[in-house]
């Protein structure tokens, strides 16, 4: 692979990754280093092919003996986003398994998810339990992250939502929790642009650094209790799109015919605040476009093509009025000033790696790690015999 110089504005060639991505590489052709990953990492992980015949239906299988005498065999966690609405639809209307769904309630739902999940429960007959946060307490977290600089302010309701998950699984006795993440939509994504939302160390640290009021209800979850959950309660978290063939349009066709549930303008768009996060924060403050990833899964999975994609890119992230909209709403409901925001969004970008993590660690055990992932997502690699 060839660097390119950090003054150099270029595209891939077959995605449309580019060089805001400080990471990126091409070879000869043009052509970066994310999709050739992504390409390898599909032909890895999609359990799809004469090859992986039967893994589904053992999967499947797997759960309904795991829920025998149970209320319930599965957990699923809604968003009220397409492959999160999906993921419940198959379960219960293709597979006939007996979810029950999590909501968490961060306070920043649109009025449009709201009404998503609420027509798609009542249609799958699914019940709900919804985790309501203590405002004030995430309030103060999730400030603590935009005054961080780190590129990803999502990190506390991600962590919050995984913590909820497996904290629920527990509870109910539960050893399936079925996601809607896919590599079909989410393939490519620069780890520069990311850190694993499950670093309590991270979390806690910048909240130290930044925050004022102490987390007492907050739902978090260490390593050592995630490990907990995986090799003692023996609970597994999976990605259960990944086998089979997700498209992401046919998929919202169907959950609009049979059940009316409504589009959003991007991946994502069900919160208000990730919304602002990716429409606005992100292009402005650190000059990444998550789109740019998000298109790019899409066209090495084979769902859109790299002129479309461009066609795209073109566009504004969100329509103006509605990005002036989501600024004047996140800051009257963080409690900032016009100039208070200003300061904050002029503050200069920062990595998780500046502030007390895991990643080191993580890396050193490597090898371990590893192996508890494929436990915990019930990853079985090897060719149909």
């Amino acid at each position: 692979m060839i660097p390119v110089d950090g003054d150099v504005t270029k595209t891939c060639t077959r995605c449309v990754m580019d060089t805001s991505v400080r990471e990126i590489q091409f070879d000869s052709d043009g052509v970066c280093n994310f999709c050739t990953a992504a390409i390898t990492r599909l032909k890895r992980d999609l359990f799809l092919g004469p090859e992986h015949d039967g893994k589904l239906a053992k999967l499947l299988s797997d759960i309904r003996e795991a829920g025998k005498g149970k209320r319930y065999d599965c957990l699923i966690g809604v968003s009220g986003g397409v492959d999160s609405s999906y993921t419940a639809w198959l379960v219960r209307r293709e597979f006939g398994l007996r979810p029950l769904a999590i909501h968490l309630d961060n306070g920043w739902n649109s009025e449009l998810a709201v009404q998503n999940i609420e027509r798609l429960l009542k249609a799958l007959d699914i019940d709900l339990h919804t985790h309501v946060i203590d405002w004030e307490e995430f309030r103060d977290l999730q400030l603590s992250f935009l005054k961080s600089s780190i590129a990803n302010s999502e990190i506390p309701t991600d962590h919050g939502i995984t913590a909820i998950l497996y904290k629920e699984a527990a509870r109910n006795g539960i050893k399936y929790i079925i996601n809607g993440g896919n590599l079909a939509t989410e393939v490519v994504m620069p780890e520069s642009w990311m850190h694993d939302a499950k670093d309590l160390r991270l979390l806690k640290s910048v909240h130290r650094r930044h925050g004022t009021k102490p987390l007492r209800t907050f739902p978090m979850m260490s390593y050592g209790r995630l490990a907990w959950y995986i090799l003692v309660r023996r609970i597994r978290f999976v990605g259960i799109l990944n086998y089979i063939r997700y498209d992401k349009d046919q998929a919202a066709e169907i959950l609009e015919r049979e059940l009316g549930w409504r589009r959003y303008a991007a991946k994502h768009f069900e919160s208000i605040y990730t919304r602002f996060f990716q429409g606005y924060l992100l292009p402005n403050k650190f000059g990444m476009d998550k789109r740019r990833p998000h298109y790019s899964s899409l066209i090495v999975s084979g769902q859109m093509t790299r002129d479309q994609a461009l066609k795209l890119l073109s566009d504004d992230p969100y329509d103006s009025s509605v990005a002036q909209e989501d600024l004047l709403y996140v800051r009257k409901k963080f409690g900032l000033s016009e100039s208070q925001f200003d300061e904050i969004m002029a503050t200069p970008p920062c990595s998780a790696e500046d502030y007390p993590n895991t990643t080191r660690w993580l890396r050193l055990m490597a090898p371990i790690v590893g192996v508890i992932k494929d436990l915990a997502t019930s990853r079985d690699r090897s060719p149909r015999r």
